[in-house]
């Protein structure tokens, strides 16, 4: 589990198609608190970690990604030189700062609109149809590993919705989100809980 406050950026550094694909991720972590087999959420991708290495402010690691999950990710996300939000898994006793995330992607959004609005920067992002129903105002969503709060929702006549978020200078100094442009895909991961709530609602119908 995760909760959606990334703690460094990292960069891919290498790509090695096997059966799985191998990615490299150069980051500032100290190595020698990377584990074998741990998790580390990478833009919201919950991988584990197959080798390590480096020194502390220069480390590495590798994980595999599957095929599966290549296909749920936003497209050309594994490719050397993408910019990644990291997160290493929760640990018991750990604060609790941001939501429950599972590090399980549902989907991708298109950024519909990236503009500044005070000091902060105001997203807008497409959901598709069959994800529409979880986003709610004032509800969490996840948007590459990033815990944030949803501030509004404008339902489309096709079913899509299009949820506005609010950026702060902080968030988007620390995290990959003060990048993102009108047009770049991001992956999405509901909330938990609302994926429960639907799952209860469609059962009483």
């Amino acid at each position: 589990m995760f909760t959606g406050i990334v703690t460094a950026i990292g960069t891919i550094a290498s790509v090695e198609d096997r059966a799985d694909r191998r990615v490299t991720v150069a980051c500032p972590f100290d190595p020698d608190t990377i584990d074998i087999g741990a998790s580390i959420a990478c833009s919201g991708v919950c991988l584990t970690v197959v080798d390590r290495g480096g020194k502390p402010g220069d480390a590495w690691f590798a994980v595999d990604v599957s095929g599966e999950t290549v296909s749920r990710s936003v497209p050309g996300m594994w490719q050397e030189g993408r910019r990644l939000n990291l997160e290493p898994a929760l640990r018991l006793g750990d604060e609790l700062g941001g939501h429950m995330v599972t590090g399980h992607v549902d989907t991708s959004g298109t950024v519909q609109l990236a503009q500044s609005e005070g000091g902060s920067i105001r997203l807008a992002i497409r959901a598709r149809a069959e994800f529409a129903a979880f986003i709610a105002p004032k509800g969490s969503v996840t948007v590459d590993g990033v815990s944030l709060t949803v501030n509004d929702v404008r339902d489309r006549a096709d079913g899509a919705c299009d949820f506005a978020l609010n950026i702060i200078p902080h968030t988007a100094e620390v995290t990959t989100l003060g990048s993102l442009a009108e047009g770049d895909a991001v992956n999405l991961e509901i909330d938990v809980l609302a994926r429960y709530l639907k799952r209860m609602q469609s059962l009483q119908n």
